[in-house]
């Protein structure tokens, strides 16, 4: 099991940060892992939607994961729950207002299921798996400048 979570204040506010994360097409602009995403099943920018994306592995082949938003509470929090590819991972956005913007805060949870479970039993695989989580939160970092390059509506 490997937990990380990061913050950012990003200069926006809440409504426009919380609407562009709820569109899980958006993740190919900040997150550098991701290639492509499109919506597969149920209402789209909403609870119950499940989005398919393409993500690199390690070897430069797309790996396809689908993403389901899980639960949310508008303009202050988005859970998802990735269903599947190489790691089963639970993770959400957690905004509030302040002065100065809105604070975003990611945190993901990952666990290793499947027919490669057991390998999570090993440090050195599972200090993989912690270090791939950390990577993912710390890009919260280029959400901020995608976010606060664009003209603010």
């Amino acid at each position: 099991m490997a937990i990380a979570e990061h913050e950012v204040l990003i200069e926006r506010d809440a409504i426009a940060v919380y609407q562009y994360l709820l569109d899980a097409t958006h993740l190919p602009a900040w997150r550098s892992d991701v290639r492509s995403v499109k919506l597969v099943q149920g209402p789209v920018e909403a609870k119950g939607a499940v989005y398919r994306k393409m993500v690199a592995g390690r070897s430069g082949l797309s790996i396809p994961a689908e993403l389901e938003i899980t639960n949310v509470r508008p303009g202050a929090e988005i859970q998802f729950h990735i269903v599947s590819g190489p790691a089963i991972r639970w993770g959400g956005f957690y905004l509030s207002s302040e002065d100065a913007g809105t604070r975003v805060r990611f945190v993901m949870e990952a666990k290793r299921e499947g027919r490669f479970g057991f390998l999570s039993r090993w440090a050195f695989l599972g200090g993989m798996l912690q270090h791939r989580v950390n990577s993912d939160v710390a890009q919260l970092d280029r959400l901020k400048n995608v976010l606060e390059l664009q003209p603010a509506l």
